[in-house]
């Protein structure tokens, strides 16, 4: 993929953080030298990769930190418009997974707030030498048009966090400590489980919430 890649004419640049492919990479002249950032990519600073231009993003995922690119990818979503990635078929069904699945959760909310995803292909372990012991999938995301909330983005991911901690119940009592001794029972956003709810929902979630814990402030400053 790599070297498919290499003799396109784009701006490339290849994020390896072992050193062994490194030098590989270029004792094979897969693609030059100056391409290559000798880095692990969880720690890069991806607005300078490209001095702040946009850039598409597409890999076999190391499947121990897939969460975790996904997770840095939203962090930048701003400069990432597109991405397609293989991953273990597990987690990559979590990612495109629709509300009321049991695949449907945490990652699922967090990327579909701001991308659409879907399945490209499934790969069977047959495809790889040696072969693994999980099965993969190939997805691609494309991030939305309006991919800003109208609510406080880190405050969303952790009510969206907390809701799931315990996804078999209400959540009027796993968001508790988000709201304190404020009465929610009529509410009924409160009376459903985490996976009943759309990423929309998920917003409007917050947004409640948000006006609740400002009323509750209120009241007390009174």
């Amino acid at each position: 993929m790599t070297r498919q890649l290499g003799n396109q004419d784009i701006n490339l640049k290849v994020v390896e953080a072992d050193q062994d492919m490194v030098d590989y990479l270029i004792d094979r002249s897969v693609i030059g030298e100056q391409q290559i950032i000798f880095m692990d990519f969880l720690k890069l600073n991806l607005s300078r990769v490209f001095n702040g231009e946009p850039f598409y993003m597409i890999g076999n995922y190391p499947y121990n930190i897939s969460s975790q690119i996904l997770i840095k990818m939203i962090n930048y979503k701003e400069l990432v418009p597109e991405m397609v990635g293989m991953f273990q078929k597990e987690v990559a069904d979590r990612v495109v997974a629709q509300p009321g699945t049991k695949t449907y959760g945490v990652i699922s909310v967090l990327v579909q707030a701001y991308y659409e995803g879907t399945t490209i292909l499934d790969v069977p372990p047959s495809a790889f030498i040696p072969p693994p012991k999980v099965n993969s999938s190939v997805i691609r995301l494309i991030r939305k048009k309006d991919y800003s909330l109208p609510c406080d983005e880190r405050f969303f991911r952790n009510v969206v966090k907390t809701a799931f901690n315990q996804r078999r119940k209400m959540l009027r009592n796993t968001l508790k400590p988000l709201f304190g001794d404020v009465s929610l029972m009529d509410d009924p956003y409160f009376m459903q489980r985490p996976e009943q709810l759309s990423v929309q929902d998920f917003v409007n979630l917050t947004v409640r919430l948000t006006e609740l814990q400002n009323n509750n402030y209120k009241n007390h400053e009174s």
